[in-house]
Parts: C-alpha cells; structure tokens; sequence
C-alpha cells in the first residue's frame, strides 16, 4: 500500500514565501505549524466544469474527500513553476498547458500551516489520475455548490473554492 514519506524534506519558509529553513513532512504535519509551501491547481473545462481529486485512504492528510485537482508540496530546490508543472504531471499526466496565478495565501489547519500557491488552467482533454490519486472528475458549479459543509471535500479546497470565488473564474 502507498503512504506518504514522513522523512521527506520541506522547505519552512516566512508568509512571503523566503525559506528560512527545513523540516521533515512528519515535521510539518504533526501540529508544529511550520509554515511550508504548495502549489495547487484549478482545472476547468471549457464549460466551466472543475476537476476535483479524490484523496487516496492511505494519505496522512484528509483521506477519502475531494480536493483540489492538483495540490503537492514544493521540495526543496524547485520554484513554484517548476513544482507546479512537475505535481500535473505526476497527478494528472497534465504537461502542456497555460495557467494564471490567482492569489498567494497562509492556509492553516490543526495539523499544519502552509503558503498556498494557487493557480488556473483550462484545458480540452480529460485528466488522467495517477496511482497517487484516488480517481477525479469533472463537477459542475452546481454540484460543487450543493455538497460544500457535508464533508465531501477537504476544508482546504472547501475554503479556497469561497475565498478565491472559484464558480466565477472558469474564463
């Protein structure tokens, strides 16, 4: 069975995103809240349809909900464009597309604390998940809208979906 590598080395960085230092992801996830960068990405149709994940049971963080097509740490020594590029691929097979940055946020949970990335794309072809992934699919804004507080999805993309105002930005 998968699971996530408790050993693996984040960078902790300041809210502007400057390291400051490193941790572990056991580190990071254990309540510490040290501040630690992602980079999620929004994918829609040209429908305006939004592509959610579902979390695999064996993830350390908020197993079995749906989430953010794209969401991955930032290792050490990559940028966020790089991150970023390198997360759709590994989690949607995504490798040829164009994305727009929406905003730069502190998310923080009770068990972590991180700098959230997040960015939009638009693409014509359907997703292909990963053995990381748990599956995904197209939801509309209003199946996405009816399900938000029933604990379908993680609080993360729950909260991001309202402070990014995600139902007016497929164009």
């Amino acid at each position: 069975m998968n699971r996530d590598n408790s050993e693996e080395m984040f960078p902790v960085v300041d809210e502007t995103g400057m390291i400051t230092g490193c941790a572990t992801r056991g580190e990071c996830h254990n309540g510490s809240k040290l501040l630690h960068p992602v980079v999620h990405l929004h994918v829609f149709d040209r429908s305006g349809n939004l592509y959610l994940q579902k979390r695999p049971d064996w993830k350390d963080i908020q197993p079995g909900k749906w989430d953010t097509a794209v969401g991955g740490h930032i290792d050490l020594g990559e940028n966020v464009d790089m991150a970023l590029r390198r997360e759709a691929k590994e989690e949607l097979g995504i490798t040829d597309f164009n994305f727009t940055h929406i905003e730069s946020y502190v998310f923080e949970s009770e068990r972590e604390k991180e700098l959230v990335n997040a960015f939009k794309t638009v693409i014509d072809s359907t997703p292909e998940p990963s053995d990381e992934l748990d599956g995904g699919r197209f939801w509309s804004i209003e199946e996405i809208d009816a399900n938000i507080g029933k604990g379908v999805f993680t609080p993360n993309f729950e909260q991001e979906y309202k402070r990014l105002n995600l139902s007016r930005k497929a164009n």
